[in-house]
């Protein structure tokens, strides 16, 4: 019996120290990356659930139990915070997200030379892009290709995945033939072989990406030291290998709109 009760206590004493983050997908290798180095530095755990920013929004507001939430697009946490459901103080501006038109490493087109026109070759039947109703980088997908005058004509050969991860996945494997995608996932180990072109950031609205300690966290201390380290140099320089674009510090801690 005693020995039943150390292992119960040992259990739930490392379950309080497990910090329960809810993630924007583009975030997957960027993430895993920087809560390795974290839980190394810190001896304390991240447990990290992947996803779209808005079926996690819609979860939150449901009483999910997260203790932080990394979004694609910062008005989400803005939301939750005008709602009372985060903490106040919290917010930041973690990223400023990028999309690239990818193709895998053997594909017969040149990306560098022909940009857009690469998606309007025959051989070119699915592009996969993130559902833009919930997924911000689906939405951004959708404004490039209304600004580079080609929606009208691809719309028929758009597949959606239910996050960025998913739309990757469809391109990495074969089901389609190319993929508007996260930079942070274009530079992955397993896509960074691939061939990728960025898309001008003035073709789409910018992917500002935010996070927010939620009110209903059980591990307030551990989320505000998680968040610490993702703003630390160390958590930055993660990030900005990944592709992201760093917000200034003033624009980063600015108090939201």
């Amino acid at each position: 019996m005693l020995i039943f009760l150390f292992v119960l206590l040992t259990c739930r004493a490392a379950h309080a120290q497990e910090v329960r983050v809810a993630a924007a997908a583009d975030l997957k290798f960027a993430l895993d990356e920087l809560g390795a180095q974290y839980e190394k530095q810190a001896g304390r755990k991240i447990n990290v659930s992947y996803g779209s920013s808005g079926n996690f929004f819609s979860q939150i507001h449901n009483g999910a139990p997260f203790d932080l939430f990394l979004s694609a697009d910062i008005e989400y946490p803005r939301r939750l915070e005008a709602a009372g459901l985060a903490e106040p103080g919290t917010l930041y501006e973690y990223a400023v997200g990028r999309i690239v038109l990818w193709m895998p490493a053997d594909a017969h087109s040149d990306l560098a030379s022909l940009g857009w026109r690469a998606l309007l070759v025959p051989r070119v039947e699915r592009i996969a892009i993130a559902n833009p109703e919930h997924a911000p980088y689906g939405r951004a997908a959708v404004a490039a290709l209304h600004n580079a005058g080609i929606y009208e004509q691809v719309k028929k050969r758009l597949v959606y995945g239910e996050n960025i991860a998913q739309a990757a996945q469809f391109v990495s494997s074969g089901s389609a033939q190319a993929g508007i995608l996260a930079l942070s996932l274009a530079v992955s180990p397993p896509m960074r072989d691939g061939k990728r072109w960025e898309i001008p950031a003035g073709m789409h609205p910018r992917i500002e990406q935010g996070v927010v300690i939620l009110k209903s966290a059980k591990d307030k201390e551990g989320a505000r030291a998680f968040l610490a380290f993702l703003k630390s140099d160390a958590g930055r320089k993660i990030l900005e290998s990944y592709g992201f674009t760093l917000p200034t510090s003033d624009r980063a801690s600015a108090p939201s709109r």
